[in-house]
């Protein structure tokens, strides 16, 4: 999340930001950052995991005292894992070397240089392969989420199939002619150069499977029901419906939760200090103005393109109304890009005079309001501890968590590695990909978009956006798609991906990176924007470099191109 543009910080601890670092330009073939290979720098050796896999599955038979029956299920569960492990290093560094066996202890030293980086399709194939593998022989469901929370089902193990065979069919990976030089020491070529657009209905069919056996297994999109007596806005439990997919545990749209991967310390990260007193959330994690700009009007149309939308003012500042009193505080001087905005906007993002429902505050009638401007209780937990942008990700903070003035108290949750949305998303892409617009594909998008309160698709173009007909094609919709997808998983390490898989990470991860200018104390100065950093994304930076010295010890193995 931190390696692209969803995020910022006001200073850089080494210690904790290996991957904003990776944002900030400061990749490396000496010491790469979030060394996957290798695992160093603040990253996990996923060839160790991949070694540990091995030895798991040559030796699983011989272990006596179990039935054949929890041998094949857990044998389905480490070829996952292992399919899982090459594809963490396929999106990373593209073509990989497969290590279908393990290399023996006692192998010389001409046997450990044979080891070849295989090309882009072989990479896809054999992931592939191990996924159908294991999706035949895994359970559709765990028997109790507190005790087996996490294990691998088949839902879960065809939602990854689905996506690996999304990214295959992505313009990174299919057909794509800007790596034409990038060649084993044999001269074989590791990215296909030609288009074949049956990549599309391959990924088409496996996000319909996935899809079906989720639905069948009682996966629905999350709705916030409110308690009996519980009186709140239309409004209220619209966010709570858009906010809680993620950070509610074991919701019916959760499709794989990481139970390694807990939802913590990132919480205070995200929040910013709401009251006075010895309370601190650490408040580092700061969405910068372009992730604001990104969200739809309230009619559900991109701000630049709503014909009702001031979006040649956006900075300029208005006064909000008891009217606004759910969204932003009445009677301040508020920007109007914060007004008139979709659902989302208010429920993914924090900033300065926006309520933050939860947190203690779980009224419509007793609503906190950030204070965020400089000498703003917010502005008050330090350097390290406050936005560098003047935003917050609300999101990623359980509406649970209570704040008092002397304790932050968290409900933590298990990270939603895949989720129903996404699934949706994904075969809404596939679908448009491979036979253009047509309603099979609004479906799927009109379905996460109604839970946002938003108008259907084919509805918010055709009476709202200055481009009417733009649903109707293909490149239209794919890029009505595309911001969608950036909208709704926003936060949960999406983006960085999709931007590269869509080989749109040169345009959008070399845009400045600006934020309000936080140190000011009033309306007028604080809602300047400021530049903070001038990213660049370059063609080097689509794939990882491996270490130098991997390769002065494999000299078969090739260097990640431009580097």
């Amino acid at each position: 999340m931190t390696a692209g543009d969803e995020m910022w910080f006001l200073t850089n601890r080494p210690d904790e930001q290996y991957a904003w670092r990776i944002a900030t330009g400061n990749q490396n073939v000496a010491n790469p950052l979030v060394n996957f290979w290798s695992g160093t720098n603040g990253g996990k050796n996923m060839y160790r995991g991949i070694r540990e896999c091995n030895i798991f599955l040559e030796n699983i038979e011989s272990v006596p005292d179990m039935s054949a029956s929890e041998k094949a299920v857990w044998t389905a569960e480490v070829k996952f894992l292992k399919a899982y492990y090459h594809f963490l290093l396929f999106r990373m560094y593209g073509p990989i070397p497969l290590i279908r066996e393990n290399i023996p202890v006692s192998a010389s030293v001409e046997e450990v240089k044979s080891v070849f980086r295989d090309p882009v399709d072989g990479c896809i194939d054999y992931i592939v392969e191990l996924l159908d593998e294991a999706i035949a022989a895994l359970p559709d469901a765990v028997q109790f989420d507190i005790q087996e929370g996490g294990r691998v089902t088949r839902p879960i193990a065809l939602t990854l199939k689905a996506y690996v065979l999304v990214t295959a069919a992505s313009p990174l990976y299919n057909g794509n002619t800007d790596f034409a030089s990038y060649k084993d020491p044999d001269g074989q070529l590791f990215f296909n150069q030609t288009y074949d657009p049956q990549k599309w209905q391959r990924a088409v069919n496996a996000c319909k499977e996935a899809i079906d056996v989720c639905h069948a297994t009682g996966r629905e999109l999350y709705e916030f029901q409110p308690a009996s007596g519980e009186d709140l806005s239309e409004e209220t439990i619209t966010e709570l419906s858009v906010r809680n997919p993620l950070t509610q545990r074991w919701n019916s749209e959760q499709i794989w939760t990481n139970t390694n991967s807990i939802g913590g310390i990132i919480q205070s990260a995200a929040q910013p200090k709401l009251l006075s007193g010895s309370s601190m959330p650490r408040s580092r994690l700061s969405p910068p103005i372009k992730i604001a700009e990104l969200f739809y009007t309230e009619n559900g149309v991109p701000i630049n393109e709503d014909k009702a939308y001031r979006y040649e003012d956006r900075y300029s500042l208005k006064q909000s109304e008891e009217s606004d009193r759910l969204y932003l505080k009445p009677g301040e001087e508020i920007p109007v890009l914060h007004f008139d905005r979709e659902p989302r906007f208010y429920a993914f993002l924090g900033f300065d005079q926006g309520r933050w429902y939860g947190t203690g505050w779980y009224s419509d009638d007793d609503n906190m309001y950030v204070d965020a401007k400089s000498g703003g209780i917010a502005s008050s937990a330090g350097l390290n501890n406050r936005s560098a942008t003047g935003y917050w990700p609300k999101k990623l903070v359980n509406y649970l968590n209570v704040a008092t003035p002397n304790a932050y108290n968290l409900q933590n949750y298990p990270w939603p590695t895949f989720r129903l949305a996404d699934l949706y998303l994904l075969y809404a892409e596939a679908l448009n990909e491979a036979n253009g617009p047509g309603a099979e594909v609004y479906h799927w998008l009109n379905l996460i978009r109604d839970r946002a309160g938003l108008p259907t698709v084919e509805d918010a173009w055709t009476n709202h956006s200055t481009q009417p007909a733009k649903y109707t094609t293909q490149q239209g919709l794919r890029e009505i798609i595309h911001q969608e997808r950036m909208i709704e998983l926003l936060f949960e390490g999406h983006r960085y991906w999709d931007l590269k898989r869509w080989k749109k990470a040169p345009q959008v991860l070399s845009q400045p990176i600006t934020g309000w200018d936080i140190y000011q104390e009033d309306a007028a100065t604080y809602y300047r924007v400021r530049l903070i950093f001038n990213q660049q994304f370059r063609m080097r930076d689509y794939f990882w470099p491996v270490r130098e010295s991997e390769l002065l010890i494999n000299r078969n193995l090739v260097q990640s191109p431009g580097w």
